[in-house]
């Protein structure tokens, strides 16, 4: 019995295309895309350069914060160690700080770090809705 192999049609599917308005709405000048103006997020979305410029600014932005808050951290637990070295028979002070205290300092430096990350966000969202 011989098999009929026919080829399968595959329906492809993706997100919808964004129509341009009829052409007597744009020359109007109801859109103002269609008067060369370009929003942000289009920008992004087309990955043109001026896009590039927007995402690497929050980039940049994402890494100031990191960085700031890697120093911060480094100035406070790096001289920890000389400090328990240059002090004689400072093991209940190197449990103290260590178990204790060093808490509170990392805690509030990881909430400045969240809120510093997502008003970052925010500020780069409103950039992008041109609000």
């Amino acid at each position: 019995m011989p098999q009929d192999q026919t080829e399968r049609r595959v329906v492809v599917t993706g997100p919808p295309r964004r129509t341009l308005p009829h052409a007597r709405l744009r020359s109007r000048g109801r859109y103002s895309h269609a008067s060369g103006y370009y929003r942000p997020r289009t920008e992004i979305d087309e990955q043109t350069t001026l896009g590039h410029t927007y995402v690497r600014s929050l980039m940049r932005t994402q890494l100031r914060a990191a960085l700031t808050v890697f120093a911060v951290l480094g100035l406070l637990v790096g001289p920890l160690p000389l400090v328990f070295a240059t002090t004689p028979n400072a093991r209940r002070l190197e449990w103290l700080v260590l178990g204790f205290g060093l808490y509170a300092p990392l805690v509030l430096l990881a909430r400045w770090y969240v809120r510093r990350a997502e008003r970052n966000e925010r500020d780069f969202a409103r950039l992008v809705e041109d609000r």
